[in-house]
This record gives C-alpha cells, sequence and structure tokens, in this order.
C-alpha cells in the first residue's frame, strides 16, 4: 500500500498520553507540513500556536473543561498542545483551519507522534481569558479557534483497530 495513504488509514484518535515531550526536530517537522495545507484562494488565513509551556497548557485545558462543564483533563495528559486558530476574515477560514488540523494529525503520525483533534476552541477564543491570549500572542479577534491538536506519547502502545466504515460511505455514479 502507498506509504501516505497507509498513513491516513493508520491514524487513530489517541486519548492517554504519557508525559514525555516531542521533539524540537518532530514538532518542527509536523508543523512545517501543515503549513502546506490546502487552503482558499492561498490565503492561508490558519495559525498555529504551540504550546509546550506546562502552565499555558493546563490554563487551556481548564478553560476547554469548564466549557464543557467537567473537572478533568480535556487534553488527555497530552504535553503538547497545538491551537489552530484561523481569520475569519477570509472567507474559507473554517476549512483552511480543518485541513490543517487534518495535516497536523496525520503529519503527527507519519513520524510516530500521536495525537487528537479537541473542540471547544472556537468558544475557548470567545471568551474574555482566550480574547486575552490572542492579545498576547499577538492576534486580532478576527482569528477563531478551530481545534486543539494535541500530540505526545500514547500510554497504550499497541495497536488500535479501526472501527468498521459504515454503508455507502462512497457513492459512485
Amino acid at each position: 500500500m502507498n506509504e501516505t495513504i497507509n498513513t491516513i488509514i493508520s491514524r487513530r484518535s489517541i486519548k492517554a498520553y504519557t508525559d514525555e515531550l516531542v521533539s524540537d526536530y518532530l514538532l518542527n517537522e509536523i508543523t512545517t507540513a501543515a503549513t502546506y495545507s490546502a487552503s482558499g484562494m492561498n490565503k492561508q488565513s490558519a495559525v498555529m500556536v504551540v504550546v509546550k509551556d506546562r502552565a499555558l497548557r493546563d490554563k487551556l485545558s481548564k478553560l476547554n473543561a469548564s466549557i464543557m462543564g467537567i473537572d478533568k483533563d480535556p487534553f488527555y495528559n497530552a504535553p503538547i498542545v497545538i491551537v489552530v486558530l484561523a481569520d475569519s476574515n477570509v472567507r474559507t477560514y473554517i476549512e483552511d483551519g480543518s485541513l490543517v488540523m487534518g495535516n497536523l494529525m496525520n503529519a503527527a503520525h507519519s513520524v510516530g507522534v500521536s495525537s487528537c483533534w479537541i473542540h471547544r476552541a472556537k468558544e475557548t477564543f470567545e471568551t474574555e481569558v482566550g480574547k486575552k491570549l490572542l492579545k498576547e500572542w499577538g492576534l486580532p479577534e478576527s482569528y477563531k479557534g478551530i481545534g486543539n491538536c494535541i500530540l505526545g506519547y500514547p500510554v497504550d502502545k499497541s495497536d488500535i483497530l479501526p472501527k468498521p466504515r459504515k454503508e455507502n460511505y462512497v457513492i459512485y455514479k
């Protein structure tokens, strides 16, 4: 099977991580791959904020959890969070940011790093705390949260079998 297709088919969302950090070298490879994501009219409306600082990561986790109404870590102890935001002044910002999220997860898997898309980035950056973070990061409020890509190494390294694909997923005419 083609290596790229195998990467896409074998990637899984991991929901239990060790504390082991992903190297800067691998983070650079993963994020560089994501910068080549397709975007509407090549506007490249998305940005990635790589959060390695544990205090900031925990702050984002608590904010995300409060939006969910829970008190556990929605980032599953993953040590790295890549926040994907996109400029809502660009008509295709949601699609652009979503493609970055997909490429982040596939690129991570291709280099042996586990990942999962964690939602509620939109709601996070609509809060006063989120707006303050945008300002600290030098981003205007027109940037909207698309997703949080958590990265790390799984607690359980055994292969996770894929769930069956639904019938009529692909329709040929």
